[in-house]
């Protein structure tokens, strides 16, 4: 079994916080994050662009813990 390294789970709470701002928008078409950082853009799109970085890290690792594999067993 694969351990989580600290960067996976950072990653993982990204991508949560990431679904989370998803639904929120498609149920009340308002974003969590800029209800929370509108004021600040830069922040907004920093935090954007790591929920993007850490989905991909998620990628890896589905292909690192051998979950997800194009391989005939």
């Amino acid at each position: 079994m694969y351990k989580l390294s600290i960067i996976d789970k950072i990653s993982l709470l990204l991508v949560l916080i990431g679904a989370l701002n998803w639904g929120i928008l498609g149920l009340t078409n308002k974003e969590l994050i800029g209800l929370l950082f509108g004021s600040i853009p830069m922040v907004q799109r920093i935090l954007y662009i790591l929920v993007g970085v850490a989905g991909l890290d998620l990628m890896l690792l589905l292909f690192k813990a051998k979950i997800f594999s194009f391989k005939n067993k």
